[in-house]
């Protein structure tokens, strides 16, 4: 399955209407190299998401001036409609797109250093830069907001799928299970499972272990049912199979009981 493909499938709104946000996960680009998709976030939900941790008056411009930035992601991205009356105009492509969220962010962090929405910031501004290639940068920024975010905030998950996608792009597979792993364990609700461990099987299966990566995306399906994480596997578990990889049906469950449709 292509990049894009992944990305369409992550967006589907199930998903998405049970966050309350929307939220997309960044995958490969340039070969194997990287690139977090974007983390499109409302607006208002971010800044309510910030604001449930800040008391003064500062913190909440700031949270606020956050959420003014996010502004850049409900601009949609068509080369060839026409500017609306009274609205921006349309982004020509993603890239010019991600070029005026980096601005807005960069600009935002700058103008409200210190203050707790910065270090929120810190992850979509990361997700950007991992699009532009800028693997190292987008680390650190990564790295700022697990360590500042709260341990409560609902997209620690999305850090650290993440962190884990940085250290695939450094090739440091072992470390992005360890990521994963983490993803797996930050994760609360339903928008996000089997994601680890999806990810997880890509890793052994970039390391050349592919029977175990077969073996972790068959039981992705059992632990996350009709998820994303479940349908993305099956499509890496066909292609797999396509390369010779024995894919082996999962065992019965114990009590189960066969029905002969013929009889």
């Amino acid at each position: 399955m292509s990049f894009k493909q992944e990305q369409k499938e992550l967006k589907r709104p199930d998903e998405l209407q049970k966050l309350g946000q929307q939220a997309l996960p960044w995958m490969e680009h340039h070969g194997r190299t990287v690139v977090f998709g974007v983390l499109g976030v409302g607006a208002l939900g971010l800044i309510v998401t910030v604001a449930q941790h800040l008391g003064d008056r500062a913190e909440l411009k700031a949270a606020s001036g956050f959420g003014a930035a996010l502004t850049v992601l409900d601009r949609e991205v068509n080369s060839t409609a026409a500017p609306k009356e009274g609205e921006d105009p349309p982004f020509r492509s993603e890239a010019e797109k991600d070029a005026a969220l980096i601005a807005q962010l960069t600009e935002f962090r700058r103008s409200s250093a210190g203050k707790k929405a910065t270090v929120n910031a810190a992850l979509p501004l990361a997700q950007a830069m991992l699009r532009q290639g800028k693997v190292a940068e987008a680390g650190t920024l990564v790295d700022e907001y697990i360590q500042g975010a709260d341990p409560t905030d609902a997209l620690r998950p999305i850090a650290y799928e993440a962190k884990g996608y940085v250290l695939e792009a450094q090739k440091k597979y072992d470390e992005a299970i360890a990521a994963f792993d983490q993803l797996n364990r930050e994760s609360k609700t339903d928008f996000m499972k089997g994601m680890g461990q999806y990810h997880k099987a890509r890793m052994l299966e970039l390391k050349g272990d592919r029977a175990q990566a077969a073996t972790q995306f068959q039981e992705i399906e059992a632990a996350a049912p009709n998820s994303s994480a479940a349908r993305l596997a099956k499509d890496r578990l066909a292609q797999l199979a396509a390369q010779g990889v024995s894919v082996v049906p999962p065992p019965i469950p114990t009590g189960f009981t066969f029905i002969d449709a013929g009889r």
